[in-house]
């Protein structure tokens, strides 16, 4: 590959990095310049297309499997490409930002995937996008350590062949990056976080026996996978890799991917590893595409929608019949339960319901799952072990005896649940705490005993837009409206300043907080995303 001519990127209101140069090299700055030189004009007409259809949904209150890709669907002939070793067995996986600490414990956990996360549990912060990249680097190079100076202990990598197989996962592509810049257009997140880790790690990822392989979020539409695997075949060429060198896993976390989870296969075929089924996106994008839909599509409180509901079971079941008619992994959902370490019985309730979530998902033909925390990966494991025993996945399972109409998917007032008060507090309790330290740059955070990421945030905010919107009357016979949450929000804020005393109250974000999520959960415009508005508002 010849040297690459100077790229036109800027880099703008930065503050430089320690060891940046590292990561933003002219030859990686050229390379993610040609990315977006090629393919932002796809994704921003994707973007309207997205308006579009939710345009089309407003209008109609349903939908339906495409028609006009119905040969797809209908072909059994076709399958994805064959799972290479390092992504054949994926019983467990492990999730979380890209921090130096949680680097090492990621790899070190005993989980066989770690997603990398650039995306919701990652504030988009400068020093966070260059630095995961660097920590990223640091550990295929086994240069990575780190000591904790609050506790002194130290952390380093464990033997290569004990460590967790990396899944990076870059931003959505609604998301720019404003620190990088060609004349007065930032570039998408997305071809920022691919790109900057693509170029610096595919050949080294090759080297150790693995490849570049992605967790792509927040798909919509299999148009959406059409265009991220253009990326993949421009990237392997540009770089001289061998075509289909890349994997990615589909998260199906909207709503209308889940029309298109055979679509979206078969655009990324040479280049599909699996899809994913998750619980806080999805809700979030029924509500956002059916918020006008009328009574029957408000959700009730987010904690009594578990993945047993009717509707989310049709959707589960769906993604793991789908992705073993074509040889691709069913990867399931997140246990966020953070262990305590003062409360045993907290944690024996905790960890039986986590058991019995895993074993319910390897027992659906599941081939993995996620977990938040090291301390939930035995137990993980143990359910996936019972299943698989020595086999890799469970690909042979192929559930034609599932069944799932176009109703199913949205037949939210299945649901016997209604929203509550209590739900309503905890809404307001969790997206004001947890938008508190996504200003501080903090995508991951402890909440009530659960590790929560952006996509808490974002159904909390909208369950409290729904609620109100709809005219919902709570059980203790409140009406949901505007000066309700303003009331619930104002007494919250108050409890965490004396929980946590005046200084460390106003040493934070809280009035910011709080003010952020009455504008996206009580503006009549709904807002597409949180972290739009939000980002805005994020220093660094």
């Amino acid at each position: 590959m010849s040297a690459p001519a100077p790229s036109p990127l800027a880099i703008v209101d930065a503050e430089p990095l320690p060891r940046q140069e590292e990561v933003l090299t002219d030859a990686a700055l050229a390379f993610v310049a040609e990315l977006h030189r090629l393919f932002t004009p796809r994704r921003d007409e994707l973007l309207a297309r997205r308006s579009e259809r939710r345009a089309e949904i407003a209008r109609t209150s349903t939908l339906d499997f495409l028609p006009d890709t119905a040969q797809i669907r209908e072909d059994d002939s076709w399958r994805v490409a064959p799972a290479p070793a390092a992504l054949n067995d994926r019983r467990v996986e492990i999730t979380g930002p890209t921090d130096r600490k949680m680097t090492i414990n990621a790899l070190n956990s005993g989980a066989r995937v770690w997603l990398a996360d650039f995306e919701d549990a990652s504030a988009p912060t400068w020093e966070n996008v260059v630095l995961g990249q660097l920590n990223l680097i640091d550990a295929y190079e086994r240069k990575i350590d780190f000591t904790d100076d609050r506790t002194g202990k130290s952390y380093a990598l464990k033997s290569a062949d004990e460590l967790a197989t990396v899944v990076m996962r870059p931003r959505g592509w609604h998301l720019e990056e404003r620190h990088l810049r060609i004349g007065d257009r930032a570039v998408p997140g997305a071809l920022v976080d691919f790109g900057l880790y693509f170029f610096h790690n595919a050949k080294r990822l090759i080297e150790l026996g693995k490849g570049p392989y992605f967790y792509l979020p927040k798909t919509e539409s299999h148009l959406e996978a059409r265009l991220w695997n253009d990326i993949f075949v421009f990237a392997q060429e540009y770089v001289g890799i061998p075509q289909g060198t890349v994997r990615a896993t589909v998260l199906i976390e909207t709503i209308t991917a889940a029309y298109e989870m055979e679509e979206i296969l078969y655009e990324l075929r040479d280049h599909a590893a699996g899809l994913n089924a998750g619980r806080w996106d999805y809700l979030f994008s029924i509500v956002k595409n059916f918020r006008d839909g009328g009574a029957k599509f408000v959700l009730p409180d987010r904690n009594a929608v578990t993945m047993t509901a009717p509707f989310m079971r049709a959707y589960t079941e769906l993604l793991v019949r789908t992705c073993h008619k074509r040889g691709a992994h069913a990867i399931g959902g997140m246990a966020a339960f953070i262990p305590s370490r003062r409360d045993a019985e907290v944690n024996k309730v905790a960890f039986e319901k986590v058991r019995a979530d895993k074993d319910r998902e390897a027992g659906d033909g599941f081939d993995g799952s996620w977990v938040a925390h090291p301390d939930l990966v035995p137990i993980a494991m143990a359910s996936f072990d019972a299943v698989l025993g020595a086999k890799p996945n469970q690909k042979d399972r192929l559930r034609e005896d599932v069944s799932v109409s176009a109703g199913d998917l949205i037949a939210i007032d299945s649901l016997d649940a209604k929203p509550t008060y209590e739900g309503l507090r905890n809404a307001v309790q969790v997206g004001t705490r947890y938008i508190e330290a996504w200003l501080r740059g903090l995508g991951a955070v402890a909440i009530f005993n659960l590790m929560e990421d952006a996509a808490t945030a974002e159904i909390s905010r909208s369950q409290i837009w729904q609620w109100i919107n709809a005219g919902v009357v709570f059980e203790n016979g409140e009406l949901a409206t505007a000066e309700l949450v303003r009331k619930v929000a104002a007494e919250e804020l108050g409890k965490i300043r004396e929980e946590i005393g005046e200084e460390a109250f106003a040493a934070g974000n809280w009035q910011q907080a709080h003010d952020l999520l009455l504008q996206v959960s009580l503006d009549a415009d709904y807002a597409d995303f949180l972290t739009l508005p939000a980002y805005e508002q994020l220093a660094g």
